[in-house]
C-alpha cells in the first residue's frame, strides 16, 4: 500500500505534492528537514491536507507526475476537495 499527499505551509502559502508508504512518518520528517535539499526546508509548519491511498507505488508516482506536470494551485485544491478525481486519473493510466 502506497499514498499520495499533499501538504500545505501556511508561511509560505505552498503545496507540496508527494508519495510514500507512510505519509505521517514522511510529514514529521518534512517539518524536521531531513531533506536538506528539499523545496520543504523553506518551511517548518507543513500540514497533511490529502492522504490518498493507492494498491502499489507504480500508481502513486503516477499520480505524483501528472499532478505535479499540471502545475497549477487550482488543480491542487480541487484534487483535496474532490479525491475522487485522482481515481479517475489512475482509471485512465
Amino acid at each position: 500500500m502506497h499514498f499520495l499527499y499533499i501538504i500545505h505551509s501556511a508561511k509560505i502559502d505552498r503545496y507540496y505534492v508527494g508519495e510514500t508508504a507512510d505519509a505521517e512518518f514522511r510529514l514529521n520528517l518534512h517539518n524536521q528537514h531531513y531533506f536538506s535539499q528539499s523545496f520543504t526546508k523553506a518551511a517548518k509548519d507543513w500540514e497533511l491536507k490529502l492522504i490518498f491511498k493507492t494498491s502499489n507505488r507504480e500508481d502513486a508516482l503516477v499520480l505524483e507526475k501528472f499532478v505535479k506536470r499540471m502545475k497549477s494551485r487550482v488543480f491542487i485544491e480541487k484534487i483535496i476537495n474532490k479525491p475522487e478525481i485522482l481515481s479517475d486519473i489512475l482509471s485512465k493510466k
